[in-house]
């Protein structure tokens, strides 16, 4: 086991939390530090405002920072806007990006 286990931060369009959850689970028991949202907003969210949504969006690419790689969770090969710019900050900052479906 080398000295720091890989950090792989999971990233994906909140409509897919019950495959996020998965990949997260599977990750771990493979020995990766997994860092994913914590809070999955959707739109018609009333409890969450705009200004949080870009909060939270803001402190996922401070994951991606954090992390080795980042799997991108994308079911039928389905990127939204906000997993688009995560795949291009990680991609900007030389992070390995793999998809769990061909995109």
């Amino acid at each position: 086991m080398p000295d720091r286990p890989e950090v792989v931060c999971v990233c994906g369009s909140a409509r897919f939390v019950d495959e996020m959850q998965a990949a997260n689970r599977e990750l771990t028991f493979a020995g990766a530090i997994v860092v994913a949202p914590g809070v999955f907003p959707r739109a018609d969210d009333q409890l969450i405002t705009d200004e949080q949504k870009a909060a939270l969006g803001e402190l996922h690419l401070r994951k991606i920072d954090l992390a080795d790689r980042v799997l991108i969770v994308n079911p039928g090969g389905y990127l939204g806007e906000s997993t688009r710019r995560e795949i291009a900050y990680a991609r900007a900052t030389g992070k390995p990006v793999s998809f769990t479906d061909p995109v």
